[in-house]
């Protein structure tokens, strides 16, 4: 049998009018903005003007990722098809894609099978320019800030302090450590500098946490991009630079809406990486979801111990989000990674190595029912090679936790395949009461934060914070920041620091080498390991399959 691309089944899929996608939304013509036939903007004031209760939200979160794949943006997609097969008015809110893992390794990030976003190119390309408006919004800012050492320093800034580098949305490694304003006095000041990808931009974090244009303006001047020769901070603010950046991101703070392949509307906004930052869609794309179904389904980047730990400790407590229930997405391929297989070894059984890896899985769940104290329901994505004793052996693990296992079809079958697990969703939102709880206090130093979200979440025995980070937190404290929440950059292989550790290690120790502050965001950055935010282009990069024809079709995105 021959299984169809996940991109000849989007281009076969009759997509509605966005207009009529908006009418099933309970969206009004007035607050849409179209851009083609299949995508549009809506307008923030609908959330002034829809006075309603908002719905349920539901978080679709992962095991710690593998080669072997686990599905999670094709079960939030499909999940959201099947509550709607089962009669519920849901909308279903993901992140945008990023060019740089579209032409890598990862591919994009409209879902898979038949549980898709669609249009899935436009989606996975330039969509309605968001990322094009960050970039330009981050390196605007960039430029007024070496203009202003070029044309006198009044602020006395040193230019060996900058902390600001410029961004594209591409992986480019040759880009990660530069040297810059070269040729003489009329070009610039010469000093190293490096980028960033787009999405690891502090701007693309204020974007997607920013809750009006106003509070996206606040946050803007408030971002530090360097020290003055006695070690205070300088911010965007202090440029004069917040109100062009806005005036850049205006149109890009509105939420994207598109659409499933069976119809269902879908916020596409935002999309931070949750390695590096925290990985979350945008604060105004799920208010607007929630305000307009009953249920919301929106997903957390990797595994539940990156983008579900920041969902919840950041996003949620900035914006007073309370999910009323999680879904653990796991496959049994990707368990028997973590208990040793190498990836040509997972299509026959093998309950040794199924057993090994669970811990892996029973970490995550343990964590969002007892640290986090959330109802939750562990999703498998069924392959044809997994066999009945390896499904039976994870629903008895789970069931000693006390939470429950549904098999997962929807990336052959789509919605259909998602209704089993749509109910047990609607189960948990409507009988189980969640007592949602963070895993750490505002009021928790940055090192007592850092700590508990070591041990309490990644299984870990100590942190070793080196001088340097220990010197950069000592003044971040005195700078007034100690109350801001932390966002881990870490591994997403592994719940240590170390990608090489695989399931659920114990007795661990977490380095970090660098701590930072994201001032417009709102959180402390901690890097640990090898963490980087500018990821380079593997041997075979993905690029080389895409094509167009000559009619435009494209093909090879995956």
């Amino acid at each position: 049998m021959e299984f169809k691309t996940d991109i000849q089944i989007a281009q076969e899929c009759k997509m509605k009018n966005i207009n009529d996608i908006a009418a099933t939304a309970g969206i009004d013509d007035k607050y849409i903005e179209q851009y083609g036939r299949y995508k549009a903007k809506v307008d923030l004031s609908l959330l002034k003007d829809v006075q309603r209760p908002d719905g349920k939200l539901v978080l679709v979160t992962a095991i710690t990722p593998t080669p072997a794949g686990e599905g999670k943006t094709t079960t939030t997609i499909g999940l959201s098809d099947g509550l709607r097969r089962i009669g519920k008015n849901v909308m279903v809110a993901l992140r945008e894609p990023s060019l740089g893992p579209v032409f890598g390794v990862k591919g994009g990030a409209a879902g898979g099978g038949y549980a898709q976003v669609v249009p899935m190119e436009d989606i996975n390309l330039h969509f309605t320019g968001d990322f094009h408006a960050i970039g330009a919004a981050n390196n605007l800012l960039a430029a007024m800030l070496d203009n202003h050492i070029q044309q006198g320093n009044a602020l006395g800034i040193d230019v060996k302090k900058i902390t600001w580098k410029r961004c594209v949305d591409m992986n480019d490694r040759q880009l990660r450590n530069i040297v810059n304003g070269l040729g003489g006095r009329m070009q610039g000041v010469p000093r190293e500098d490096g980028f960033d990808i787009t999405v690891a931009s502090e701007i693309m974090a204020v974007l997607c946490l920013a809750s009006s244009i106003t509070d996206l303006k606040a946050r803007l001047g408030r971002i530090i991009v360097g020290y003055t020769y006695d070690d205070k901070p300088v911010t965007a603010h202090d440029l004069k630079a917040e109100g062009a950046m806005t005036a850049l991101l205006k149109d890009a703070l509105k939420p994207n809406l598109v659409q499933t392949l069976e119809g269902t509307p879908a916020f596409v906004h935002g999309g931070p990486f949750a390695n590096i930052a925290h990985g979350c869609n945008s604060v105004m794309a799920t208010r607007m979801a929630m305000r307009l179904g009953d249920y919301t389904v929106t997903e957390a980047g990797f595994g539940a111990d990156l983008g579900a730990e920041k969902f919840l400790d950041i996003k949620c407590r900035m914006a007073g989000l309370t999910p009323s229930a999680v879904v653990i997405v796991a496959t049994i391929r990707a368990l028997k990674m973590h208990g040793g297989l190498a990836k040509n070894e997972l299509g026959t059984e093998n309950l040794a190595a199924l057993e090994a890896g669970i811990p892996n899985l029973l970490r995550h769940v343990s964590n969002i029912k007892n640290v986090y104290r959330l109802p939750s329901v562990v999703a498998v994505n069924r392959f044809p090679t997994d066999t009945d004793a390896e499904v039976e052996l994870i629903i008895s693990k789970c069931r000693e936790l006390g939470v429950n296992v549904v098999l997962s079809n929807v990336w052959a079958e789509g919605g259909k395949g998602g209704e089993e697990l749509a109910r047990e969703v609607v189960r948990l939102c409507e009988e189980e009461k969640g007592d949602f709880t963070f895993s750490y206090e505002d009021a928790d130093t940055i090192e007592q934060k850092i700590e508990k979200i070591v041990k309490k979440i990644y299984g870990g025995a100590a942190v070793n914070i080196l001088p340097a980070a220990q010197k950069q937190i000592d003044q971040l404290a005195a700078m007034g920041f100690g109350g801001c929440p932390v966002c881990m950059a870490k591994t997403q292989y592994s719940f240590s620091d170390d990608a090489g550790k695989l399931g659920a290690p114990e007795g661990f120790t977490v380095t970090v080498r660098n701590v930072k502050i994201s001032a417009g965001a709102g959180f402390i950055v901690a890097l640990t390991g090898e963490i980087m935010t500018m990821p380079g282009l593997p041997k075979v990069p993905a690029a080389e399959k895409i094509d167009v024809d000559e009619n435009g079709v494209i093909s090879g995105l995956f």
